[in-house]
């Protein structure tokens, strides 16, 4: 689906960050992404996998490889002939509503053209458009075939052909072609939002060989990696459909797709509904059987997140999922669920947990130095915030790869080692220590000896103290300020910027709309801006996107900080070309120090699971993915629907 990359999933304790829309197919799936939002198009078997061997992607007698999957280091789960995935339930009753809150910087969309940086598109836009291929939440890097019945490509992944499906066809009934394929890939390179030029800067070209068959070549010298994978993931648009429409111009008119769903009601500022394609032409293949089981999904959209948790409650939505843990720890015991009506649940989450923090914009000359953000960090007292504000419920952030083996920790290996010493010059030695963590305070709000250390680190970099305020040689006084759309964050960002002005630092919070803050993200127009990232299981071209140099001055791009160094470069350039998964885990922990060390960031917390809440009138499996949030291969279960609309409850 096309979605906004490493920012599926909202922060927690706090409204969600977009970046710029993009998807690829296995990636999406990993950040949480699916046939309409992040987390519901991807669920869960009714029983226990089976065991399954390796299915090895070999090449043929002339070094061809065909097959029917792809996967970063050449294995599948699934053989050619799988009916379905092992974690769905293959005989899900169609029927029944999905219904979930609507998100964006706004609190409602403008849109129906994720494919741009004009606009606010609406939420779930994916479940209209195909992809060649797509992934697998039971597997950390495979893609399998949707409109591409096959594939073929070298050793070297050089090149990539995808053999379509002749039965495939756009929701007009005109067939999807392999120009259509040519035509998406163009559009995207030359007037996508930013994101898609940056991500597609190593394909050299795509060929329609003939009606069915289209060709990818890749730049020379690149990685070719993650490549073949990234333009199997493409959204695919009918050019005959955009002959006659402005690709740049948002709009509300719905863009033709091949995908399961059209919209029925598209009412800004108050929903947007699905509807189930009965003549979808994929919905008996492997990939989808079990799923799009809802009849309608249905995205109501409020004014502000307790608007929205109040009509929860009353029922005018039946899933929702929380990210305050205030609410979480005292706001559930509401009579709904007392009576049984709402469940309440934690699911694990498998997935790396995110770089959420504060980010600090190294475009302001007072963040160039990194002693102040360092300094600026150490005024952050995480485990008071925690005890006090959060019950307890999260872990402090320390990693950019938390909760994976992607995550350093104490010194760097012989290999990591062999990876940064070339670039030693263009990094803190700190990189070479210990991995840098967090200060851990004494939970009382205001740590002086954390305080006094950031101060020394203040007067280190020319910051000293003058008339109470913390002034440089110029006589400028350090101000930062703290950007947001929320005052739901204030009760963090307040005591944070308490312990600031008790180092000297004039700093502040200004609470704007969300469209102005949408604008001022998209534009690098703030000191300090709050956020959470989602990390790929297999990282790969999205790292340039966050912490690449060709993407700081890039506007709409995420890479918040304006991060440009050489060795974090090289370093990303590592992880893409890695070609083993032990060869990615070390090159992803050497980055993982370098970022550290550079102190971008205000690092925050995390937790590994999903905190949800439903209206119990849904049937699911009993096992979840591991990659996964799983409710998206639930269905509908009518019994349970009738038991509560005779309560009253519905």
């Amino acid at each position: 689906m096309p979605h906004r990359p490493a920012a599926a999933r909202p922060p927690f304790d706090r409204p969600p960050l977009d970046c710029a829309p993009f998807h690829v197919s296995r990636r999406a799936v990993l950040a949480g992404g699916g046939a309409l939002t992040a987390g519901l198009a991807l669920g869960a078997f009714s029983g226990a996998s089976p065991a399954r061997a390796k299915v090895m992607v070999e090449p043929d007698a002339d070094g061809i490889i065909r097959s029917h999957g792809i996967s970063t280091f050449g294995e599948l789960k699934y053989p050619a002939d799988f009916p379905h995935f092992d974690f769905v339930n293959p005989d899900a009753p169609k029927g029944g509503v999905w219904s979930g809150r609507g998100t964006g910087a706004s609190n409602t969309y403008d849109s129906l053209n994720p494919f741009i940086l004009k606009g606010e598109p609406a939420q779930g836009l994916g479940a209209l458009f195909d992809t060649l291929i797509t992934g697998s939440p039971d597997e950390a890097d495979a893609s399998y075939g949707l409109v591409a019945e096959r594939m073929e490509y070298p050793e070297d992944r050089s090149w990539i052909t995808f053999h379509m499906r002749p039965e495939a066809r756009f929701s007009d009934g005109s067939p999807v072609t392999a120009a259509d394929v040519v035509f998406t890939f163009e559009v995207l390179k030359t007037k996508g939002a930013p994101s898609y030029r940056l991500r597609l800067r190593d394909v050299a070209s795509a060929e329609a060989l003939d009606e069915l068959t289209v060709k990818f070549t890749f730049a020379e010298g690149v990685s070719t990696r993650d490549l073949p994978d990234l333009v199997g993931g493409l959204p695919i648009l009918s050019a005959a459909w955009w002959e006659t429409r402005d690709f740049e111009a948002s709009s509300l008119d719905p863009i033709l797709g091949s995908g399961p769903y059209r919209v029925d009601v598209a009412d800004p500022g108050r929903r947007i509904i699905y509807a189930r394609r009965d003549d979808y032409w994929a919905k008996d293949l492997a990939p989808n059987v079990g799923a799009n089981n809802f009849d309608r999904y249905v995205f109501e959209y409020f004014k502000d997140y307790t608007a929205a948790f109040e009509a929860f409650k009353a029922g005018a939505y039946l899933f929702h999922e929380e990210f305050f843990s205030k609410l979480w720890a005292t706001e559930y015991g509401f009579p709904a669920i007392q009576r049984g009506w709402v469940k309440k649940e934690q699911l694990p989450d498998g997935r790396p947990s995110g770089t959420q923090g504060f980010w600090f914009n190294m475009r302001r000359p007072q963040f160039q130095d990194p002693r102040v953000r360092e300094a600026m960090a150490m005024a952050f007292d995480f485990q008071w915030s925690n005890d006090t504000l959060f019950y307890g419920l999260y872990q402090r952030t320390e990693s950019f790869f938390e909760n994976s083996p992607m995550a350093a920790s104490g010194t760097p290996s012989e290999a990591e080692l062999a990876l940064l010493e070339p670039l030693r010059a263009d990094l803190p030695e700190t990189v070479f220590g210990e991995a840098v963590r967090p200060p851990i305070t004494d939970a009382s709000g205001s740590d002086r000896r954390v305080l006094r250390r950031g101060m020394k680190l203040l007067d280190a970099a020319g910051w000293n103290v003058v008339d109470g305020m913390r002034r440089n040689a110029a006589g400028e006084t350090l101000r930062v300020e703290f950007l947001d759309d929320s005052p739901t964050f204030q009760r963090i960002i307040g005591p944070y910027i308490e312990n600031l002005k008790k180092m000297g630092v004039d700093a502040s919070l200004r609470i704007v709309d969300a469209a102005q803050y949408q604008q001022r993200q998209e534009d690098f127009d703030y000191d300090v801006i709050p956020g959470r990232f989602v990390m790929s299981l297999t990282p790969g071209p999205e790292l340039r996107q966050l912490f690449g140099s060709e993407s700081a001055d890039q506007r709409g791009t995420p890479n918040l900080t304006g991060l440009a160094n050489p060795a974090v470069d090289a370093l990303i350039a590592r992880v893409i070309g890695a070609e083993s998964r032990e060869e990615l885990d070390i090159a992803a922990r050497a980055l993982d120090r370098a970022l550290r060390a550079l102190h971008i960031w205000t690092p925050n917390w995390y937790k590994g699971s999903y905190t949800i809440a439903y209206w119990d009138v849904y049937g699911r499996p009993e096992q979840q993915p591991p990659y996964s949030r799983g409710d998206g291969y639930w269905w509908w279960d009518e019994a349970k629907a009738e038991k509560l609309r005779a309560e009253g409850a519905l």
